[in-house]
């Protein structure tokens, strides 16, 4: 009866300590879970990676509200904008030392403007997965105050690099520098960006801005240069030809186009309308044929591009002002006016493009 008890005993401490055991075991993981928690809320989430990682989540959710909340686009871009002004500058060979300290002032003056469509164009590439220009730039009102902003956001390089990866984060005390390597995609180039992370007021960290923003910038900027002077030399023979080509119509265009009272005759409409569709616009698209039978370097995709768009433009920009001349419709010439505004703002790119122009030929008056 004894050895009876005995082992009873024994075996309820067994199940008293087994017991013990689950208890302890699931108090230290409760432990660890909360503890996992707090260092998660209160430490995890004030670290430099979380913000980095939560930069990455917020590009793919498209969610632009949380790429602001982790990204100080006020200094990024102001930061940015010196460096690529600097940039800009240091290949117009154009400028005397006269007009260099003007243009220079007038950037000053605008970098406000410039900058707040930088980030309105970086939100809404967060939000829609689109590059799109920014509305109401109003200080800038085209090309005539010597900005296009077009190929500005061309030039900060922002549409054509892509993240490849995030490398360590280096503590330095208020701030942490992140290494990130990125690719510009035209000339395929690799580069390591150092981004600066600073501590903001709540205590969440913020990329503030892009150490060697402007040596990246220094890196791609001669690699395309080269590759678009070679495009140049390449499509040289066919653009000059055309000129001619072009030249000799303009001028016919101008005689057919005289009047004795400003208002041509239906006979004169008619000839000019089937002079510009069976001349005019067939140039156009030979001389379009055989610039994209050229092979384009690299960096001079952005050239090639808006030489093409120029064409597609013009051409578009002549078919209403046939249709305009045909039915005497103003609705159709206004449509023509609208298009080939839009041609001459393209025709200039172009122009600064090859000529490596800092601004447009336009020169702003700032006093």
């Amino acid at each position: 009866m004894d050895d009876i008890a005995w082992e009873r005993s024994l075996a309820l401490r067994r199940q008293r300590i087994a017991r013990q055991r689950r208890f302890f075991f699931l108090f230290l993981f409760a432990a660890v879970v909360i503890a996992v928690g707090i260092w998660h809320h209160f430490f995890y989430t004030r670290t430099p990676e979380y913000a980095l990682g939560e930069i990455q989540s917020a590009i793919e959710a498209r969610d632009k509200e949380r790429f602001a909340y982790y990204v100080n686009l006020d200094l990024v871009t102001n930061q940015a904008y010196d460096d690529l002004t600097r940039d800009l500058f240091a290949y117009d060979a154009t400028l005397t030392p006269q007009t260099r300290v003007l243009f220079e002032k007038f950037y000053v003056l605008v970098k406000p403007e410039l900058t707040r469509g930088t980030q309105e164009a970086i939100l809404r590439r967060i939000e829609s997965g689109l590059w799109t220009l920014p509305d109401g730039l109003d200080i800038l009102k085209g090309r005539q105050l010597g900005i296009d902003f077009e190929r500005f956001l061309a030039r900060t390089q922002l549409r054509n690099t892509t993240l490849i990866s995030v490398g360590p984060v280096t503590h330095h005390d208020a701030t942490a520098t992140a290494e990130i390597t990125v690719k510009e995609d035209d000339t395929d180039t690799s580069f390591t960006l150092a981004v600066i992370l600073e501590e903001a007021e709540d205590g969440h960290w913020q990329v503030a801005y892009v150490k060697n923003y402007r040596a990246y910038l220094g890196q791609i900027s001669p690699l395309v240069n080269e590759d678009i002077a070679n495009y140049i030399d390449t499509t040289k023979p066919i653009v000059d030809e055309y000129n001619d080509m072009f030249a000799a119509q303009e001028k016919r265009f101008t005689r057919m186009s005289q009047t004795d009272d400003g208002r041509m005759t239906k006979k004169q409409r008619e000839q000019i309308a089937d002079f510009l569709e069976n001349d005019v616009l067939p140039t156009l698209k030979r001389r379009q044929a055989k610039l994209d039978e050229v092979d384009v370097p690299p960096g001079a995709g952005y050239l090639a591009r808006q030489r093409q768009k120029s064409t597609e433009v013009t051409i578009s920009a002549w078919q209403h002002y046939i249709k305009g001349l045909r039915q005497n419709s103003a609705h159709e010439f206004d449509t023509a006016e609208t298009l080939m505004k839009q041609e001459l703002a393209i025709d200039s790119r172009v122009d600064d493009i090859i000529h490596h122009t800092a601004v447009s030929k336009n020169i702003p008056n700032i006093q």
